[in-house]
């Protein structure tokens, strides 16, 4: 078995689900008492918070490769960025390191494709949805994107960061999310990626009847296939 490294704290809310999926699909795979060889790296969230909010990304991306490389000496096999945002400097991590980094758009992306969709709705952090490296990623996959109106996309990232991110689950708030659903669908979405890895605390897959990607689970499902030893073509090396 590999032993997956984890870039977390991003936030801890959202890690915490992480590490619980990668040690139930060992578990489930493996059987007996077996659990997950993993290493993590859990940040202050409040400081990478206020560099985002800077626009100071040199120093952000600074920060996780320091991250990376120190995985990387502690034993790791393969990163995980923990969060969907963060992979705004993916290429600067993994040239950073010698170990693959996994990642998440790309994880996602292939899901997407393997569903048949063409097009695809966007939630996420106001980063993730208005920076072109998601997009990108998932273009790559043979996926367009499209994402909400402004004052939508405004909603949705408040909601990440002002209740989410805190543990704070609200029925209102989930009203809202499905309400901007809505209307991605009505714009061509055939699917909706739940592209923030704490919205999966709010939305869940039994809440809609169209396809909604989980990045989290999907992201922790393709790191413990790779660490129990399947190769995958979505790996960057």
């Amino acid at each position: 078995m590999k032993t997956i490294g984890l870039i977390g704290g991003l936030s801890w809310e959202s890690t915490a689900d992480y590490y619980r999926y990668i040690n139930t699909f060992v578990k489930e795979q493996m059987r007996g008492l077996h659990s997950a060889k993993c290493l993590l790296y859990s940040f202050d969230f409040e400081e990478i918070v206020a560099l985002q909010k800077a626009g100071h990304w040199e120093k952000a991306t600074e920060l996780m490769v320091n991250a990376a490389k120190t995985l990387e000496a502690g034993g790791a096999d393969l990163l995980l960025i923990c969060t969907n945002t963060m992979h705004k400097m993916a290429k600067e991590v993994q040239a950073s390191v010698s170990i693959p980094l996994l990642h998440i758009a790309e994880v996602t992306g292939n899901e997407a494709k393997e569903a048949g969709l063409k097009k695809v709705g966007l939630l996420g952090t106001m980063f993730t949805m208005e920076h072109s490296f998601y997009k990108e990623a998932l273009l790559h996959q043979g996926i367009e994107t499209i994402v909400p109106e402004k004052e939508d996309r405004k909603a949705v990232h408040r909601i990440i960061f002002d209740e989410l991110c805190k543990g704070i689950i609200l029925p209102e708030s989930k009203e809202i999310y499905m309400g901007i659903m809505e209307k991605l669908l009505a714009n061509g979405a055939e699917g909706i990626i739940l592209g923030c890895t704490e919205i999966p605390l709010l939305i869940k897959q039994e809440d809609s009847a169209i396809p909604l990607f989980d990045t989290t689970f999907l992201h922790a499902k393709a790191a413990v296939s790779y660490a129990l030893g399947k190769e995958l073509a979505i790996v960057n090396s």
